[in-house]
């Protein structure tokens, strides 16, 4: 597709009608203020609990205002923005620097519910003799949620670059946040240092695309890369290769991935579904909008830069599902089997990027959405079943669920809907998540990354046949009680219910995001408005 003909936009300040589009991050960034506030006015040993409903209260707020610009998105799709320009779909704000769309509104929802599943999940769990700084806790999430938010409607690399230093700065201070336990601050360690790297990567790729294009703005840049890339070849490799680098660190795709499991094992339990879920999936908008932005326009006649980036993010999405999968095999520790579960599934979510448009596939963000919500559904909830077990037994190792049938069957009855879609097996979400992924990359012809998805899911049934293992064919070396807080366990049912949802009924969701997303519209940037 021909971009070079697209007029760049002209520097445009923010008006007071085009920041009220961006209510659900204002919303979230007012509501922190006012809970930090409320912390230092509150006497020390009050509870923090109000803070978290709190918390809550402006996380649903935020995903009310979400909806309602995507409702209206969907039933006006040829709106306009202030000034009285067609938005094709999509309202753009700052000179496209920001994007209100359908791409970046329904991974708004997914990280919204998340973290509100996440908070709900805290409230039932987080007890201030583990994290003496509990208002701290839930107020942070919130900007963290703001970051990923950003990194989802950025069209600039400057907006993607402060969402992307955000999120990462308030996980930083919640991996650590139990300041007396050794381990957490191990993991915090690491996370900083490898949440270094990962920024000074994707600021080097970065600077060599600003290098070649004088632009910052996705679109301009791609306009650029079309223009140049004969002559830059090299040089265009190198920055896709640092900043896919750089962001697989982030997404934790191996072999970008051995922070992960130290990070996972020490963090908060809650915080470690926040990572697994949000900021992983943070990470991916921001591959996505990069793959559709820029990097399929760099092909030139003597070098294939797209078909060499998009075959680099199949190799990754190849390594990550071997990796993930062989090393889950010797986990013990229930937390870094969930953290090498999630590399395997970021090889996954990685599949729809890679395969791109080949033999006539276009459902590529449908595939991506879909199972990223049902990872999220299961994963947060897998989580909340490993709190309150951890709890009970007192470990978070695998033998903490011995028996756990006999001591709490609706807890492992949920816990076996959560396996079962983690395994991807019928009747569950993942099942045609991971199904509609593997037949989209048939449909493209890349039978090889099938065969390796085909492989891993069926390497993956050991370790997580292991937990069901534990709760039904082991005798409990303790008799103890498993209780399960009431926020605690809206969570486990929630997800489990949407969970088999998905599984009965994908059709109708995967084919509304068909019918209403637009990939000019809602990925291009400036192309189609």
């Amino acid at each position: 597709m021909d971009v070079t003909q697209q007029p760049l936009p002209a520097l445009q300040p923010l008006t007071w009608s085009d920041a009220a589009y961006l209510a659900p991050e204002w919303i979230l960034i007012v509501f922190t203020i006012v809970l930090v506030i409320i912390d230092l006015a509150m006497p020390r040993q009050t509870s923090r609990a109000v803070i978290g409903w709190l918390t809550l209260a402006g996380l649903l707020t935020s995903l009310g205002f979400v909806i309602w610009r995507l409702i209206d998105l969907v039933n006006h799709p040829l709106s306009a923005n202030a000034n009285g320009e067609p938005t094709g779909g999509a309202i753009r704000l700052l000179a496209d620097s920001y994007r209100i769309d359908q791409f970046s509104s329904l991974l708004k929802i997914v990280f919204l519910v998340a973290t509100v599943l996440i908070v709900l999940l805290s409230l039932g769990t987080v007890k201030r003799a583990e994290i003496p700084d509990k208002g701290e806790f839930y107020y942070l999430l919130l900007p963290a949620v703001v970051g990923a938010m950003m990194m989802a409607s950025s069209g600039d690399l400057i907006t993607l670059y402060l969402g992307l230093e955000l999120l990462s700065i308030t996980t930083y201070v919640l991996v650590g946040i139990r300041k007396h336990a050794v381990q957490s601050a191990e993991a915090a360690f690491k996370y900083v240092v490898t949440g270094g790297i990962s920024s000074a990567l994707i600021l080097f790729g970065m600077s060599y695309l600003y290098g070649i294009t004088g632009a910052t703005n996705l679109g301009a840049i791609a306009i650029g890369v079309q223009q140049h890339a004969a002559d830059f070849k090299e040089l265009l490799y190198i920055a896709f290769f640092f900043i896919i680098a750089g962001l697989g660190i982030k997404i934790a795709a191996a072999p970008f991935h051995l922070w992960a499991p130290d990070v996972y094992q020490g963090a908060p339990t809650p915080i470690t579904a926040f990572l697994a879920v949000v900021s992983k999936g943070a990470a991916l908008a921001v591959v996505f909008r990069i793959v559709y932005n820029v990097v399929i326009f760099a092909n030139t006649p003597d070098a294939p830069i797209a078909d060499d980036m998009l075959l680099v993010l199949l190799i990754m999405a190849a390594a990550a599902m071997i990796v993930g999968s062989t090393a889950a095999l010797r986990q013990v520790n229930l937390k870094r089997l969930m953290a090498l579960s999630g590399v395997a599934n970021a090889g996954y979510l990685l599949v729809p990027l890679g395969i791109s448009f080949k033999g006539y596939h276009t459902s590529n963000f449908s595939e991506f959405l879909f199972y990223l919500a049902v990872y999220m559904l299961m994963n947060i909830g897998a989580f909340a079943v490993i709190t309150v077990v951890s709890k009970a037994s007192g470990n978070d190792e695998l033998n903490g669920f011995a028996g756990l049938y006999y001591r709490a069957p609706w807890t492992a009855a949920a816990m076996i809907v959560f396996v079962l879609s983690l395994a991807g097996l019928p009747v569950t979400g993942g099942f045609f998540g991971k199904l509609f992924i593997l037949l989209g990359a048939a449909q493209s012809q890349a039978y090889w990354i099938v065969a390796v998805m085909v492989a891993t899911s069926a390497i993956s049934y050991y370790f997580y046949f292991g937990i069901v293992r534990q709760m039904f064919m082991r005798s409990a070396t303790q008799d103890t009680e498993v209780p399960v807080p009431v926020t605690t366990g809206v969570v486990i049912w929630l997800s489990a219910v949407l969970t088999v949802a998905l599984g009965i009924v994908p059709g109708p969701v995967l084919g509304w995001i068909n019918e209403h997303f637009s990939v000019v519209n809602d990925l291009f940037t400036r192309i189609g408005s």
